[in-house]
């Protein structure tokens, strides 16, 4: 992390876990953990749990997103929800691209930058994840894959929304599978995004940008991780769900 420059964001994805009861009892646990926190805290709950969520941070350091949206700001896409639902509600972040939307659900690179273009239309800040496959890093085309994903993802985003665009490198390979990618491998792929931000927008708005690392970041890890200049915090998945685990990762981001 470098904080004189950018600012250094945990973001929380609960993915399909938490009902209303529980999402209201985590957050709670959750607050005077992290109420001193020197790095931005978020949490990104399933749709039905938003509002629980902004109630139960109301007046609180930690901010509330959601994990995806729909690019159409309406109509016949039974099961989907537009930007702007989830800014009514008092979210603030939603995550886009997740590989597990690109996996299960048809999301593209394409699909990607019109949800993109959506979120940051409604004012949202966009946390946009970008990775790749194991058989990607084994062939040695990570940087090839993750940068066409950001290419197209950006197409049409200016210099002055990407202040509103989080990015979150997160391994396919290391995501809800207990392996980690180093450190060095870490600091290797995000240092690799922010040159390549240099080169899509300009050098300012390369050290501005937060790059985040997602994959298995856990309260044993995070130290080590976050201690690489180009490793701007986390997109956690499992630890986020506990509320002293997630609590540790924040205290690592606040040294």
């Amino acid at each position: 992390m470098n904080k004189s420059k950018r600012a250094a964001v945990i973001a929380g994805n609960w993915k399909m876990n938490k009902t209303r009861a529980e999402a209201k009892a985590l957050i709670e646990e959750l607050l005077p953990l992290v109420k001193d926190a020197d790095c931005s805290v978020v949490v990104c709950t399933p749709y039905l749990d938003l509002e629980t969520a902004v109630n139960a941070t109301s007046g609180s350091n930690v901010k509330v997103g959601a994990q995806n949206c729909h690019w159409a700001p309406g109509g016949a896409f039974t099961g989907e929800i537009p930007a702007s639902m989830i800014k009514e509600v008092g979210a603030e972040y939603v995550i886009i691209g997740h590989s597990e939307r690109r996996q299960y659900f048809g999301e593209t690179d394409e699909t990607v930058n019109e949800r993109t273009r959506a979120a940051l239309d409604e004012g949202l800040t966009v946390i946009l994840c970008c990775g790749e496959l194991l058989n990607e890093r084994e062939q040695g085309i990570m940087e090839e894959v993750v940068g066409k994903q950001l290419k197209v993802a950006l197409g049409g985003v200016s210099e002055e929304e990407l202040k509103n665009i989080i990015i979150a490198y997160e391994p396919v390979w290391a995501i809800g599978t207990g392996v980690t990618a180093t450190a060095d491998q870490a600091e290797e792929a995000c240092a690799f995004i922010r040159a390549l931000i240099a080169k899509l927008y300009s050098a300012e708005a390369a050290e501005a940008i937060t790059i985040q690392y997602g994959g298995s970041m856990n309260a044993k890890n995070a130290a080590e991780l976050l201690s690489k200049e180009n490793v701007d915090g986390g997109l956690i998945g499992g630890a986020s769900l506990k509320a002293p685990d997630f609590a540790a990762i924040v205290a690592a981001a606040s040294v």
